[in-house]
């Protein structure tokens, strides 16, 4: 049987006829840049995610840099975040001339431990960059409290999150900034790339305006360097289409989970996510711990791999450890809770269409694994 990590197809066939018809009268209306989609798109994900605005950009990259952008962080500023991410976290730290300082993962949750981060502010210090990895909150009631004690803004990277919740808040309303990602593999993706700005500041919302204009607030009259980044109007009508059946789709997503859960609790090595008491997560990816001694991630993934199951490791080398950040010093063993996830973790397949039957198969294909690796440990 094969099992894809994510089923796009089977997730158009449930809305094509929504699909074809929003394509439709875009191409009819032949507005494509900024069309009016978009600004009906990004009134829903403000009342949506419960912000007050919200700014559609190129890419969940584009909605990081834009955001630090309009934070105010620039040459000579430092950027508090996790290693254990997607590049595009930190990337967008330098592209604003600032410095990424990371701080190790808390291991439950894999999001940055706020028990760590003061340690690491400076008197260069200007925002803290959480990440909501695997669409999982991460545990912002302290990280805002040391926001407010050193006047830090916060912008939450939710590229991995979108629908989930803290303390009943949604990800994204809670900073000074949330970003978005539409990649067609997020929770709601785009036939494209995609992404977003949202945030109850006004002048954060008019900058990255700006900024997505190439700093122009009316044609050709630029009042700042700016970017050529802008939600096209073909996506958001697909967006808008997705967005009413996000709910829906992340509950089906957490109840994948809790299967999952239930069926590979009871092996041996196998470590299932755990679920913060703060949240409720969207579960964009399902990411287990491969933590038996003896047990190869990669022969396991091979043994997938063999009945057409596919799997992903994210991510299989912290930033602090990539030749990308080799210039800002930091060595193996910085942060070890990062360097252990990094070696243990493994997504499974997840997604709303996913059958009870391809889940059972997934772990069926687990089992058989862990049954095999212990009989050529006893002969060997």
């Amino acid at each position: 049987m094969r099992i894809p990590l994510v089923d796009l197809k089977a997730q158009y066939i449930t809305i094509k006829d929504e699909v074809d018809a929003a394509i439709q009268r875009v191409l009819q209306d032949g507005q494509f840049i900024l069309g009016p989609d978009v600004r009906v798109f990004e009134e829903e994900m403000a009342t949506y995610c419960g912000t007050k605005l919200a700014v559609g950009v190129a890419s969940g990259t584009d909605a990081i840099r834009l955001a630090l952008l309009a934070c105010g962080v620039g040459p000579g500023d430092e950027v508090i975040t996790t290693p254990f991410t997607f590049i595009a976290t930190a990337e967008t730290i330098t592209q604003c001339g600032a410095t990424p300082v990371f701080v190790d993962i808390n291991p439950g949750s894999y999001n940055i431990d706020p028990n760590k981060i003061e340690q690491k502010i400076t008197t260069r210090t200007r925002a803290i960059l959480p990440v909501h990895l695997y669409g999982q909150a991460a545990d912002m009631d302290p990280i805002l409290e040391l926001a407010r004690k050193y006047n830090l803004k916060v912008i939450e990277d939710c590229a991995q999150a979108l629908g989930a919740e803290y303390k009943g808040r949604k990800v994204g309303s809670i900073g000074d900034a949330g970003c978005l990602s539409f990649f067609p593999a997020k929770n709601l993706g785009a036939y494209g790339d995609g992404g977003m700005v949202i945030t109850n500041e006004p002048k954060i919302a008019e900058t990255v305006d700006l900024l997505r204009k190439h700093g122009a607030k009316t044609s050709y009259y630029y009042l700042l360097p700016g970017f050529n980044s802008r939600l096209d109007t073909l996506q958001a009508a697909i967006l808008s289409v997705k967005l009413k059946r996000l709910d829906g789709w992340n509950e089906l997503r957490g109840k994948k989970a809790a299967l999952y859960n239930q069926l590979l609790g009871g092996i041996d090595g196998i470590e299932p996510p755990s679920v913060g008491e703060f949240g409720k997560p969207s579960f964009n990816y399902y990411t287990i711990r491969v933590k038996h001694p003896g047990l190869g991630r990669s022969a396991l993934r091979e043994h997938l791999g063999l009945r057409g199951i596919q799997t992903v490791v994210y991510y299989p080398l912290s930033l602090h450890l990539q030749e990308a950040f080799s210039a800002l010093g930091y060595n193996e063993g910085d942060f070890p809770e990062s360097e252990q996830a990094q070696s243990q973790v493994l997504s499974l397949p997840m997604y709303p269409e996913l059958t009870e039957e391809q889940i059972r198969e997934v772990v069926e294909g687990v089992r058989e694994f862990i049954k095999s690796s212990k009989r050529e440990a006893v002969y060997r």
